[in-house]
């Protein structure tokens, strides 16, 4: 496939399914490649993901559910819980920070280069993903959820998590890219 028909075939699925068209042992290679590759400034290598399936993409889901405190509709996370799996993405602040003190002169634009690769590899999971036959929607939990999945996980307090996107069937509508 080439990159304009992985972006085109890139949407957000929205009917969940924990069947995927693929191992999950295909996903996570996927994934784990794709954070390797996805460049970044000075080579921080920033990026962190975790690939949530089976049992922990249960509790993952169950976790966002308590973190809200029943303010977010059970359904509503439900139909994200029912999905294959959910990938994480953090970026670590420590790395970060450890290229700020060593470049003091580039120090306020390392938070917003990591941002970028970030959603350069964002994008690039999401994309792999539909080559791969799997779909995915990009969910914003954060930053109420951070704690308890930097604890459900095992994770530092310097991973700081930005989106969480889940597999997904149904496609939804594009919208048009001009006015």
């Amino acid at each position: 496939m080439k990159i304009i028909e992985s972006l085109e075939k890139r949407r957000s699925y929205y009917s969940i399914g924990k069947e995927l068209p693929v191992s999950e042992a295909q996903v996570t290679a996927l994934v784990e490649k794709l954070a390797e590759l996805v460049p970044d400034a000075f080579n921080m290598k920033s990026s962190r993901v975790v690939v949530a399936l089976g049992e922990k993409q249960d509790m993952l889901w169950n976790t966002v559910y308590d973190a809200f405190g029943g303010k977010v509709a059970r359904e509503k996370i439900d139909s994200f819980r029912a999905g294959a799996g959910t990938v994480l993405y953090f970026y670590d602040e420590a790395v970060v920070q450890a290229l700020q003190a060593q470049f003091p002169l580039y120090a306020a634009n390392f938070p917003g280069w990591a941002l970028q690769s970030s959603g350069m590899l964002q994008l690039s999971v999401w994309s792999g993903l539909r080559e791969l036959g799997v779909g995915a929607s990009l969910q914003h939990y954060n930053p109420i959820i951070d704690k308890d999945v930097r604890a459900l996980f095992g994770l530092p307090e310097s991973c700081l998590l930005y989106t969480s996107p889940s597999p997904r069937d149904r496609q939804k509508s594009r919208m048009p890219s001009s006015a």
